[in-house]
């Protein structure tokens, strides 16, 4: 959900990745349709494997909860944010989720753009 929200929100100007220590086989269904309803479309994504050169390449690294499975390398900035796993939520609780994730990445992408 972040890397859609933020992707969408920076309008292409920022490039965004998403991985997970331990990714899913497939997209939850209730975050497709969180996000489709708010015109995103991530039916057609494939949960990824994260890979020490993605977080090397990266300026900024978003994780949520990922602990030591996550590689850390100096001088990156790392920002932990806890929230509620949406795996065997409803569509109800992951539009929370998502709003909640939202605010985060639109704050984030006001701090980036005005650094």
């Amino acid at each position: 959900m972040a890397a859609a929200l933020l992707y969408h929100h920076a309008q292409g100007k920022i490039r965004v990745r998403s991985a997970g220590s331990a990714p899913a086989d497939t997209i939850n269904l209730a975050v497709v349709t969180a996000l489709a309803e708010r015109g995103l479309d991530v039916s057609q994504e494939i949960p990824k494997k994260l890979t020490n050169d993605a977080v090397e390449a990266a300026d900024v690294v978003i994780t949520m909860g990922c602990g030591d499975a996550c590689p850390v390398f100096p001088g990156k900035r790392y920002l932990d944010w806890e929230l509620d796993d949406p795996a065997g939520k409803t569509v109800e609780e992951v539009r929370e989720i998502c709003d909640e994730i939202d605010q985060r990445v639109q704050a984030l992408l006001a701090e980036i753009q005005t650094s």
